[in-house]
């Protein structure tokens, strides 16, 4: 952080990492004991060692017709096309948001009808409209992880300190020049902040899309354990999803250090 020496911030860097990982310490350790001593029946909260097993057993030997890694593959294949998408629209559709007065008027509306809607409420439509195949879970997937992404690029935007637009203006930079040169690259901060939570978004939203006709997927998969109360399976998907959107938080974060530096710690 500035202002701090770097040995003072690696040592509070360890010390959150301590504490999460005593947190989770703790959870583990309770949910053990939980089910060690017959406080929850094993058919709602079965042992973490027994939801392990079972992780192992459908990586092995798969679940519903395919193994962990094909359920895991397929899902994220989904959440990374809607999210390619959702980048394509949003990044431009926050540019014309936060520096067009048409933009804003055509944009504005439209981004604060979808925000607040549930993506449960629009399937049925996106079904009706698009089909069941993959192209409806990409669809919907897309247009939850639209909002965050318009907003925070919008607001980057914004937050462009008016002196560098001046500065570049004075040597004679045109309107096109200033937004691909000087607004677009102090914006990527924020789009990189939006797209973590697009991504959390994609995920809340895959399982529901993933009960559209779908044969692969964690959201299938856990939906179909959920049919025959195969609660282990059901939790040890739910942990497999938690970790890799984990994973991806890390990698983002990671990328904002890399190419973003100045704003890793803002």
């Amino acid at each position: 952080m500035p202002g701090q020496p770097v040995a003072e911030v690696r040592a509070k860097r360890r010390g959150t990492l301590a504490i999460s990982l005593l947190t989770v310490a703790v959870i583990i350790t309770a949910w053990s004991l939980a089910s060690a001593y017959g406080a929850v029946s094993p058919v709602f909260l079965p042992s973490p060692l027994v939801v392990a097993r079972s992780l192992y057993n459908v990586a092995v030997n798969g679940f519903v017709d395919s193994t962990l890694a094909e359920h895991t593959l397929a899902s994220l294949l989904r959440i990374f096309a809607a999210l390619t998408a959702s980048l394509a629209i949003g990044v431009p559709a926050g540019l014309a948001l936060a520096t067009s007065r048409v933009g804003k008027g055509i944009l504005d509306p439209i981004v604060e009808f979808l925000r607040p809607l549930p993506p449960l409420a629009y399937l049925p439509l996106i079904i009706i409209w698009v089909g069941i195949g993959e192209a409806s879970k990409i669809t919907v997937i897309s247009l939850a992880m639209l909002p965050p992404i318009i907003l925070s690029t919008a607001a980057g935007v914004k937050s462009v300190p008016a002196d560098f637009i001046n500065a570049a203006r004075s040597f004679g930079a045109t309107r096109w020049q200033v937004l691909g040169r000087v607004i677009l690259p102090s914006t990527v901060p924020s789009i990189l902040t939006g797209t973590r939570i697009a991504l959390g978004a994609g995920w809340s939203t895959l399982v529901a899309a993933e009960l559209v006709a779908a044969s692969q997927g964690l959201g299938f998969m856990i939906q179909s354990a959920a049919q025959f109360l195969v609660t282990d399976i059901v939790i040890g998907g739910i942990i497999v999803i938690a970790a890799i959107a984990f994973l991806l938080e890390i990698l983002a974060r990671l990328i904002e250090r890399i190419f973003v530096p100045w704003s890793a710690h803002r």
